[in-house]
């Protein structure tokens, strides 16, 4: 497939660039991380990296999903982080919380802003550290507690269940089975995102998408300088053994990734000021769509994310080199890809043979406010090393919404 041929404009958004943290596992090296400081890493990164004027930045979108591990460090997490990345106060920013979609969210507002004429540079993505959410007492307390036992509640134990559904695993799980992808598909796409992983990663596709993050070690700084969340010695035979999760007909922690702890930023310019400033174009943006569908439709809510943006851009589905769609459970590019082809065997086959050709959250892992950010950096990053191209990385998260932006290199 060639290239977008769309001649280049002055109006047109371009990305800039970006960088991630090496994704770190649950209760691993960045276990006491703030996702704060996460977030102010690459953001500082980010600029140095591309050489971005930091009083040329108009606005800082940043995603989080866990209110309960950034309210220690402050009730505006996008504001704190983008000062403590060194950005003068004259700067706008915004915290977005669209649960797993956050970041790619945090994309595409930026996008519209400076299409809108409302900026010119942008910086947007998100962080998180689900482990060091903290265990939630009752508001009541506030008021006094006379007598009798006090219980507390884990805002990351049984997701989605909280508001009187089931948990996400579950109903993905379900989705899965009703539209005929079974347990052993899932884990057969759980060993590919790994096997693809450990692909990309010897052959250094991951070394200019990451930055190492400092934290502290043994009595002194250290630096984390890879993913942790990668499992060596995966098999399908291991895969088959483990119990699924919360009921979940399908769902393991083998074909599910960890609750991880990362963060991500991306940079985005009108083509205009890009060239004026010199910055490095790496792709630019074509095209973007939100949906919802029911809660429960997780696994099925990236297909038409992924078919709005496509359309958006003006594209058709078949015109894509490159399909990044987040595995938050393996479920999820498997019945997306199953629908987007409309149960067509081989069609969904040509797919899925093009997405998350580098692996996915399966194995990297899914810091949930950092990877819609990922996403879309991973993808044009892909493209670049193929000479260009055309790609869409999709999203789903917030109980059945999902996200999805459009991309071509050069």
């Amino acid at each position: 497939m060639s290239p977008s041929t769309v001649a280049p404009s002055p109006s047109d958004v371009v990305l800039v660039g970006g960088l991630r943290t090496p994704f770190s596992r649950f209760g691993g090296a960045l276990r006491t991380t703030p996702s704060i400081d996460l977030a102010a890493h690459v953001l500082r990164a980010v600029l140095e990296r591309c050489d971005i004027p930091a009083d040329r930045v108009d606005d800082v979108f940043l995603g989080f999903t866990m209110p309960s591990e950034y309210a220690f460090d402050g009730s505006i997490p996008a504001r704190t982080a983008m000062l403590r990345a060194g950005l003068p106060d004259t700067v706008r920013s915004l915290t977005i919380d669209r649960a797993c979609c956050s970041a790619a969210t945090a994309v595409q507002l930026g996008a519209k802003a400076i299409k809108l004429g409302e900026a010119g540079v942008m910086l947007a993505g998100g962080a998180e550290n689900m482990g060091r959410s903290s265990f939630l007492m009752s508001a009541d307390n506030r008021w006094g507690h006379r007598r009798g036992a006090q219980s507390l509640k884990d805002p990351i134990d049984s997701p989605g269940a909280d508001i009187g559904g089931k948990p996400v695993a579950v109903d993905a799980g379900e989705v899965a089975v009703e539209h005929g992808i079974d347990r052993e598909q899932q884990d057969a796409w759980a060993l590919r995102s790994q096997e693809r992983y450990r692909r990309a990663h010897a052959d250094g596709f991951f070394h200019d998408e990451i930055v190492s993050m400092p934290y502290r070690g043994k009595g002194k700084e250290e630096f984390l300088a890879e993913d942790e969340e990668p499992r060596g010695g995966v098999t399908l035979e291991a895969l088959a053994k483990l119990p699924t999760v919360y009921g979940s007909p399908t769902v393991t922690p083998g074909n599910a990734p960890g609750l991880s702890t990362g963060g991500c930023a991306v940079a985005l310019a009108r083509r205009s000021v890009a060239e004026e400033l010199g910055l490095p174009v790496l792709g630019t943006i074509r095209g973007w769509a939100s949906i919802a569908r029911a809660p429960r439709d997780i696994a099925v809510a990236p297909a038409p994310a992924l078919q709005g943006a496509v359309s958006s851009a003006g594209w058709h589905l078949d015109d894509l080199d490159v399909i990044e769609i987040n595995e938050a459970f393996a479920a999820v590019p498997l019945v997306s890809a199953h629908l987007l082809a409309d149960g067509d065997i081989e069609r969904r086959g040509k797919l899925l043979d093009r997405t998350n050709v580098n692996g996915g959250a399966v194995a990297l892992g899914h810091p949930t406010g950092a990877s819609g950010a990922r996403l879309v950096l991973t993808a044009a990053r892909e493209l670049a090393r193929r000479g260009g191209g055309r790609a869409v990385a999709a999203i789903c998260g917030g109980l059945g919404q999902a996200d999805a932006v459009a991309v071509s290199v050069p």
